[in-house]
């Protein structure tokens, strides 16, 4: 018997199912090799890990091509911390470039450089070329549309039991 660290026994695990346990499989194991091979692609053609992408895609996005360091973080599910090591590398090789905010002194933006730019027009062709054939051609319009749905609501329910 399991024990709660109050020395209380704890209560038996809500066991998945046979279905539930093939669904959360095939999400472990397609998903880890989805992106595994999303990344080998990247870095093959574009010499770009999936990381440095979704930070370039990110930036890009942004009207001023620019992203507070915590906002940054917290778009690619990453500690702040972990990201400060990722922009350092990615300003070594030109692609961003940091400063301070001028409104608060404390805070530190992330900036796409044209270098950066360039190197995610290089990238995304051959990048959403493979995203197609390993994931959005494999499913139907339905199938689609239910994994947003799953996924959206995952995410909002981490979200919220976090406190963001």
């Amino acid at each position: 018997m399991a024990y709660e660290p109050s020395g209380r026994p704890a209560p038996e695990p809500r066991w998945l199912s046979s279905a539930q346990q093939r669904a959360w499989r095939a999400y472990m194991d397609g998903g880890q090799r989805l992106l595994a091979e999303l990344n080998r692609q990247l870095q093959r053609d574009s010499d770009l890990s999936l990381d440095e992408y979704r930070i370039l895609v990110l930036l890009s996005e942004s009207p001023t091509r620019s992203l507070r360091m915590s906002d940054l973080a917290d778009g690619v599910l990453s500690s702040r911390s972990r990201l400060t090591h990722q922009i350092r590398r990615m300003e070594a090789q030109g692609t961003v470039r940091r400063t301070s905010v001028k409104e608060d002194g404390r805070g530190v933006l992330a900036h796409l450089t044209e270098e950066g730019m360039h190197r995610l027009r290089t990238a995304a062709p051959a990048h959403v070329t493979e995203v197609r054939r390993n994931f959005i051609d494999l499913l139907t319009p339905d199938q689609i549309a239910v994994l947003a749905e799953v996924f959206e609501r995952v995410d909002k329910e981490i979200i919220a039991r976090e406190g963001r």
